[in-house]
């Protein structure tokens, strides 16, 4: 197996420095997205007592220029807190905190796409939006070839792989269920993990989450997976098409509901938005991955349980549509709904985002509005 040189480290040599007490002092760890819109970065500095709110946890900042976010010449960036959780590698009382990305001049940086979210999110309040997300991931060797497939070949045909048990249908059980702990530690909302269709290809989902607290989720989900997957030596990628040929890609889909679609009755509602997604398919393509679409169009072929990039469609338990109502909820007459669309390195601040500004603020075309800032009592009805 093609694994890191640092995963053969003695493991038991670092535990007994990890074991050493640290008296009243904390390590917190600042979490990022990098100027890639994909990937995450971390810095630890230690602090003199527990945080116990996110207030407590002071801004820092970083060298943009070596995460592509900064010129060399003016490379200072601003880390803002925005959530914290458990620390799951140095465990109690450390923490992992993330934090969005100012500029130098306090603006938020180009990637740093929660500050919109924040405020759309904000508008809505009132709706109680909640999100459920499902991460697909392949995990790879250092040699980019997937973790677990033959060196010079290839595994079986796809079909006895998802959800499977046994050595010879799953690779990397003790890497999922590790992140799968480290986030219940850390305070994830997580809510289940199932190996998936390709061969070490596997999916965990994130929620019930409300508002702009399925993004911050998500993203820390993301970093937790990626160290675990650091400590195993492996390569966790969220490349919609990891593998070319006869094998599935892997997505983000992203299930939704506001208070009107739970209450009886509720498909109504169901349908009013999936016919308001559906006249803005264009758009959703291009917030859908980092790359405006160039990443999904290789996901999103109309095989391999996927829908046609160029067409928009919605069913009762169809996994080849874009909008998939669960049968339950069919049968139940309200409940949610799943955009099987976006990708699985999507931006999930962007693609909830671009979900509420269609089914709830009433968004057309391909352009998006920018709306007055409103108080509390205010928002809920827009102001144009």
């Amino acid at each position: 197996m093609s694994v890191s040189h640092s995963s053969k480290l003695n493991k038991v040599v670092r535990d007994q420095y990890m074991k050493l007490p640290q008296g009243d002092k904390v390590l917190v760890t600042y979490v990022w997205i990098d100027g890639s819109g994909e990937g995450v970065r971390c810095k630890t500095r230690t602090l003199n007592q527990e945080p116990k709110c996110i207030e407590d946890v002071p801004e820092w900042n970083f060298d943009g220029s070596s995460t592509d976010q900064a010129e060399g010449s003016n490379s200072d960036m601003f880390l803002i807190p925005v959530r914290m959780f458990r620390d799951p590698f140095c465990l109690d009382p450390n923490k992992l905190v993330l934090c969005e990305v100012l500029k130098y001049n306090r603006k938020h940086a180009e990637t740093n796409l929660r500050n919109t979210c924040k405020k759309i999110m904000d508008l809505v309040e009132n709706s109680h939006p909640w999100f459920g997300m499902e991460q697909e991931y392949t995990l790879l060797g250092i040699n980019g070839h997937p973790y677990g497939w033959p060196e010079n070949g290839f595994p079986g045909p796809q079909g006895p792989y998802y959800c499977g048990v046994g050595a010879d249908k799953v690779y990397g059980r003790d890497i999922v269920e590790s992140h799968y702990k480290a986030c219940l530690y850390a305070g994830v909302k997580i809510c289940g993990t199932n190996a998936e269709v390709m061969p070490s290809q596997w999916e965990f989902q994130v929620g019930p989450c409300e508002g702009i607290e399925m993004g911050d989720h998500l993203w820390m989900a993301r970093f937790i997976l990626h160290r675990v997957c650091e400590d195993f030596g492996v390569v966790a990628t969220l490349d919609p098409k990891p593998m070319t040929g006869n094998w599935n890609g892997a997505g983000c889909h992203t299930n939704y509901s506001t208070e009107e679609m739970r209450r009886e009755g509720g498909l109504k509602s169901i349908e009013a938005a999936i016919e308001k997604l559906g006249k803005r398919h264009d758009y959703h393509i291009c917030v859908y991955d980092p790359r405006g679409g160039q990443d999904n169009s290789r996901r999103l072929t109309g095989h391999h349980e996927t829908s046609n990039i160029f067409e928009f469609s919605a069913g009762v338990a169809n996994r080849g549509a874009s909008i998939r109502i669960p049968r339950q909820v069919g049968q139940d007459g309200f409940g949610y709904f799943e955009d099987r669309r976006p990708a699985a390195n999507c931006d999930p601040y962007a693609v909830t985002e671009a979900i509420v500004r269609t089914t709830l603020l009433n968004e057309t075309g391909v352009e998006t509005k920018d709306y007055v800032e409103q108080s509390k009592s205010e928002r809920g009805v827009l102001k144009d």
